[in-house]
């Protein structure tokens, strides 16, 4: 039997331990409560059965075989020094930031380099908390172990196993390399996404036209604008030298792309989209289920009483909608209804139903 402790319990802590629990009904979860308030999500978690334990004093996870760090990027290094004089030596702590390096650096400094192994499921969704917490978040997904060179090997094929329960796909690289690449993949990204949103609201003050008028395009690419700013915040000050280096090249890239825009250089224009697009299309497809949402696209007439003929023919199937609506965008010349469900079991079930009433699904 397993014991494990969760510092901080949100949508990643959160759905790693609905996992665990349903692979491992006789392990005990233990969740450190550091606000020493009451705590509702914990609560519900413990009343979810997820939860053994809930409690107000880092000590009480001196017992623990794992030690799971799900708080912002800051807190969690803060952690370990906590954690170096109450922990049993057989204890693994590993975390789940998107920043490596500046921990990394510190279980180095507090000697822990035998017993931290660093993680980062690339999983995750707008949504935050462990309300949102799902069993199917890392499907698919890489999640990335940076174990030092001396790591135990026996320590981290357990971890590795571990992640291997929650249908990810472990990926094993070193703090440095993570970070270098995280900065590229993901950081600026969010970083880009966050400012375009604050271009655009800037615009919009006069009348709000913009955010009126701001369908697929603008909405899909600042998504993730939507995301945890502390979070955000933590990541930038953790990660600067390589966010720094790759918004450098992503500045100069724009002030090359606002030359050719402004010299009318259409043939150097089009091999800038061309470029691009064919390195965007040949990106792999793995996906985590939670980051791309369980829906369908399907052709209907744009008139009333779709929506409800639709909802009946998935009812009389006994498939439960998430979300459905008509995608009034310019994407779509006809009429789409998009249709989002809780799982993939419930996404394929309704396509054999849809399929059966003659509707066209769009690809």
């Amino acid at each position: 039997m397993q014991k494990i402790g969760f510092i901080g319990f949100g949508l990643i802590g959160g759905s790693l331990a609905k996992i665990w629990r349903k692979k491992h009904p006789s392990y005990v979860f233990i969740a450190y409560n550091y606000k020493k308030d009451v705590n509702k999500e914990l609560l519900r978690a413990k009343e979810d059965g997820v939860l053994n334990e809930i409690v107000t004093d880092i000590a009480e996870l001196s017992d623990c075989d794992i030690i799971l760090l799900s708080a912002p990027v800051l807190s969690n290094i803060s952690y370990l020094n906590q954690l170096k004089d109450i922990i049993k030596k057989d204890c693994v702590i590993t975390d789940v930031g998107s920043v490596k390096g500046d921990i990394a650096k510190e279980a180095e400094k507090l000697g822990l380099t035998s017993q931290f192994i660093g993680g980062h499921p690339m999983a995750g969704s707008e949504k935050t908390g462990y309300s949102n917490a799902s069993v199917t978040l890392f499907e698919n997904a890489y999640y990335i172990l940076t174990p030092f060179e001396g790591t135990d090997a026996e320590k981290l094929e357990n971890l590795k196993g571990l992640v291997e329960e929650t249908k990810a796909v472990p990926v094993i690289i070193d703090a440095k390399k993570h970070d270098y690449i995280t900065a590229a993949i993901s950081h600026v990204p969010h970083v880009v996404a966050s400012s375009l949103v604050g271009v655009v609201a800037k615009a919009d003050e006069e009348n709000g036209l913009l955010s009126m008028l701001a369908a697929g395009g603008f909405r899909d690419i600042t998504r993730i604008a939507s995301s945890s700013p502390a979070m955000w915040r933590d990541i930038c000050l953790s990660n600067k030298e390589s966010i720094s280096e790759f918004l450098d090249k992503y500045i100069e890239k724009l002030r090359e792309i606002k030359e050719l825009i402004s010299e009318k250089n259409e043939n150097q224009l089009y091999e800038f989209f061309e470029n691009n697009k064919d390195y965007r299309d040949s990106l792999p497809l793995r996906k985590s289920n939670m980051a791309v949402s369980h829906e369908i696209l399907l052709y209907v007439p744009d008139e009333p009483g779709s929506i409800a003929i639709m909802a009946s023919i998935l009812a009389a199937k006994g498939i439960s909608i998430k979300n459905m609506g008509i995608a009034h965008t310019r994407e779509f010349l006809d009429g789409v209804l998009r249709i989002e469900f809780y799982d993939s079991h419930s996404k394929e079930a309704a396509i054999v139903a849809i399929k059966e009433r003659n509707y066209r699904i769009f690809d």
